[in-house]
């Protein structure tokens, strides 16, 4: 029985990625779930979070609870990296929304503009016909 030498290939050196003060955080907030993307001024990923990654399963992860523990732990994260002041771009119509926004603001980063940017269709395809409850 031969047994084969197997090569492992050195770990990959994380790139080390340049936080400037000034940054972008992105809220998706569903009617399931939040997520929350930070970025720096050129685009690149900073920190992310979402309720789901939080620990929070079913219907919890829709909670405004469990969106300010989201965007609190990536908000520190960014913070710890140098970020100071950020612009916030909302999405969707979840229930996280607004606790989002305290929690940004209670992790240390200071608001320079809020924005909403939630598609809005001008009359496109048909609509899904009404959910019945």
């Amino acid at each position: 029985m031969e047994t084969k030498a197997i090569k492992i290939a050195p770990a990959k050196q994380k790139k080390q990625l340049v936080v400037s003060q000034q940054g972008k955080v992105y809220i998706t907030a569903t009617f399931n779930n939040t997520l929350v993307t930070i970025t720096n001024d050129k685009g690149e990923i900073v920190a992310w979070s979402s309720a789901g990654a939080r620990g929070f399963k079913g219907t919890r992860k829709s909670t405004p609870y469990a969106a300010s523990l989201a965007v609190e732990s990536a908000a520190k994260k960014a913070v710890e990296r140098g970020m100071k002041s950020v612009e916030v771009f909302v999405k969707g119509p979840g229930s996280g929304r607004d606790s989002a926004l305290r929690a940004i603001k209670s992790a240390g980063l200071s608001i320079s503009m809020i924005a909403d940017i939630t598609p809005m269709p001008h009359n496109g395809p048909r609509a899904k016909k009404k959910r019945r409850v």
